[in-house]
């Protein structure tokens, strides 16, 4: 059974059909990428899986349920997890409290003792706090878990983001465009991480990429997205030698 399945995905904003019958499967474990030119449709696509948008039209199945109308938080406790285009972390928070805040998704203490510091509030947040500094010690940012996440570098940054994202626990990470200002050292930095995450945290990858080299090097299978609508899926050979995808990127007289 497949992790994440869209049947005939639509979503219209006035009058413009901005995705159009987007049909996605995913099985436990891929590593799948999408791709299309410059206003295909692609975080419009993610923004619809993750709650974001409701789609017009169509079905979105996780886990063999549908999530359609949840919102994006109730997506997140489902167990999908999901990084931004445009970085967005909780900028004037320390990078540690960036990290514990993707834990509060499963604590136990209620309101009332968490309003108090009694009960089980103390235990949880000190177990919280070790597994935050373990992430940061996976991502190689444990020495800077006290400064300010806006502080950091760009690829930092990057680097945190994910980082938050699977300390929700997701089954499925959605990663859009994470390669977005990295240089060609930091892109093959970060393509080694993608498939130690994968491996390490057993997870299922859809990610949206501009970066060729990236999308070819970790993704097993390939979705490409142009106007708001599929028009080839296959592996990153199929998908490289494809006629149709090759004009769509630069143009039919080509």
């Amino acid at each position: 059974m497949a992790l994440l399945k869209a049947t005939k995905l639509s979503i219209v904003f006035g009058g413009l059909r901005a995705v159009s019958n987007f049909d996605v499967e995913i099985a436990p474990g891929e590593l799948v990428g999408l791709i299309g030119p410059n206003g295909a449709g692609k975080t419009t696509a993610f923004n619809l899986l993750t709650g974001v948008y409701e789609p017009t039209e169509g079905q979105i199945e996780f886990d063999g349920k549908s999530i359609v109308g949840l919102k994006p938080y109730q997506i997140t406790q489902k167990g999908i997890a999901r990084t931004f285009q445009n970085i967005r972390l909780f900028a004037d928070l320390s990078v540690l409290d960036n990290v514990k805040i993707a834990y509060h998704f499963h604590v136990k203490y209620g309101l009332l003792e968490s309003m108090l510091r009694v009960g089980r509030y103390h235990k949880e947040e000190a177990e919280i706090e070790e597994k935050a500094i373990k992430f940061l010690e996976i991502f190689q940012l444990a020495d800077k878990k006290d400064e300010i996440a806006k502080n950091l570098p760009y690829g930092e940054q990057r680097r945190l983001e994910i980082a938050r994202a699977l300390a929700a626990q997701p089954k499925l990470l959605l990663l859009d465009e994470p390669a977005a200002g990295m240089n060609p050292q930091e892109t093959q930095q970060l393509m080694e991480m993608i498939r130690w995450i994968k491996n390490e945290f057993n997870l299922t990858i859809l990610l949206i990429e501009h970066d060729m080299s990236l999308v070819m090097g970790v993704c097993e299978r390939i979705y490409v997205l142009d106007y708001g609508s599929i028009i080839a899926q296959g592996t990153p050979m199929e998908i490289k030698n494809n006629p149709r995808v090759i004009e769509a990127y630069l143009g039919e007289e080509v």
